[in-house]
């Protein structure tokens, strides 16, 4: 499956733990990212992943593009809903809302992430392949 990581500055070393905690899992996939949380993680963990630009540079734009193109299985975007920087607010409105649109199971946080990450290690969400 096809798996797009974005994490706001204050919730990258989340995303980093996340990551590293579900390396076994993570590590079967394709990855890709914004640019700085991709860095991040890679560093950390050496997962291999695509790095698009960061977010503040067109990066959301990059991923909400790929998700319209059901190029992206699964979004773990761990964002800080009381420190989101507000030139980005609206292009992660308007990622969140690609996925609604493209049935995109999406985790913004670290709660829903484990629930999804668990769900893949399962195969729960094998019938995405056969949606595109």
């Amino acid at each position: 499956m096809n798996i797009a990581l974005i994490a706001h500055d204050s919730k990258k070393e989340l995303m980093i733990q996340f990551c590293i905690a579900y390396y076994g899992v993570l590590s079967q996939h394709n990855l890709c990212s914004t640019g700085t949380t991709g860095k991040l993680v890679v560093e950390a963990t050496g997962l291999k992943i695509a790095r698009h630009l960061s977010g503040s540079q067109g990066g959301v734009q990059q991923l909400v593009s790929r998700v319209s193109c059901n190029e992206i299985d699964v979004l773990f975007f761990f964002r800080d809903p009381l420190n989101a920087p507000e030139d980005n607010h609206p292009d992660d409105m308007n990622l969140m809302r690609i996925c609604d649109v493209n049935t995109v199971p999406l985790a913004t946080n670290i709660a829903t992430g484990e629930a999804l990450i668990h769900a893949l290690e399962r195969g729960d969400l094998d019938w995405r392949k056969n949606m595109i």
